[in-house]
């Protein structure tokens, strides 16, 4: 993702090109920032996740945009951390299933991997990397909960039809866009960077 900041209402660019992920941090930042697409700023570049952690890949983009476009900054990656499969699929959620990617491969391989299992144990985490005036800042959101068993709901996207948050009982895809940012990773990591730019001197 990709961001200019200097107060809370600046020109944000969030550096991704995930359609689903910039009109859910448009929908928290409404009122406070003017967020700006990659496309906006002319950035066609898919940037390669070769990091084999969270924190490395958010990294990876967060520097490529400002060391390419002299912009400063963020850059957020998020995966699916399920206990009894070791913290699987993490890193790779997005692409979990195989080639080419897609939500309903990456549910189905999950689920299989699960079938039988009694610990369904899971938590999203989004990790979000801050380039500001030369200095470089992480922020950290994590929701807990279980993994489904079927996919249930129509909304959402990803793994959202099986992951059930904790005190609910309803799954991510079942619930409001508005209910999941009050408690999805995205939403506290997106909220925990509000409240620094918040308090950032200008």
């Amino acid at each position: 993702m990709y961001f200019c900041a200097y107060s809370l209402r600046m020109k944000l660019v969030f550096a991704t090109n995930n359609p689903h992920k910039l009109e859910e941090v448009q929908q928290m930042l409404t009122g406070k920032v003017k967020l700006l697409s990659l496309k906006e700023i002319n950035c066609h570049e898919e940037v390669e996740e070769t990091s084999d952690t969270l924190e490395g890949n958010s990294k990876l983009k967060a520097d490529y945009i400002t060391n390419s476009y002299a912009f400063d900054c963020f850059a957020d990656d998020t995966g699916l951390e399920v206990e009894t499969l070791n913290g699987e699929p993490g890193v790779y959620s997005a692409r979990y299933g195989g080639e080419p990617r897609s939500a309903e491969k990456n549910i189905t391989k999950l689920l299989g991997q699960l079938n039988g299992a009694e610990n369904r144990k899971a938590q999203f985490r989004t990790v979000i990397t801050l380039n500001l005036e030369g200095k470089q800042y992480s922020f950290e959101g994590i929701c807990k909960g279980i993994i489904t068993k079927e996919n249930k709901g129509e909304g959402g996207f990803g793994y959202d039809p099986v992951f059930q948050p904790e005190g609910y009982t309803k799954t991510f895809a079942e619930l409001s866009s508005e209910e999941k940012n009050k408690i999805s990773h995205r939403g506290l990591a997106i909220r925990k960077l509000v409240a620094f730019l918040n308090e950032y001197p200008n």
